[in-house]
């Protein structure tokens, strides 16, 4: 069995080929040791950092930009659309502030100060 990845960790871009034979992987067309471990993450359990927005009820800012504080297995990102999506946000925000809690251990957080007056 082989695949190949294009690896995202830097902007090398490698494309990255796993190869398993008997048992044993093989991992070549990598140009740094970080793109061994990016490739072997995404065979097994490729996960993914993810932002986007949420709806509020400001006038001035209908849509706050949020991203997750850490990375969610890539299979579960249209579940967290989904839960987005049911979101509104009311009332003042700060950057870092929670607007979603744990989901597969990491929180969607807010990526700008909404301090702004309704």
């Amino acid at each position: 069995m082989s695949e190949t990845v294009t690896c995202i960790i830097c902007p090398n871009s490698c494309r990255i080929t796993v190869e398993e034979k008997n048992g044993v992987k093989t991992i070549a067309g990598n140009q740094c040791k970080r793109g061994i471990v990016f490739a072997q993450n995404e065979i097994t359990n490729p996960t993914r950092s993810f932002t986007t927005t949420v709806r509020t009820t400001s006038k001035t800012l209908p849509y706050l930009p949020v991203k997750t504080n850490g990375e969610i297995p890539k299979s579960e990102l249209f579940n967290l659309v989904a839960k987005l999506n049911k979101i509104t946000v009311k009332g003042k925000v700060k950057c870092g502030d929670v607007v979603l809690q744990d989901f597969f251990g990491v929180s969607v957080v807010s990526c700008i100060d909404m301090t702004l007056e309704y």
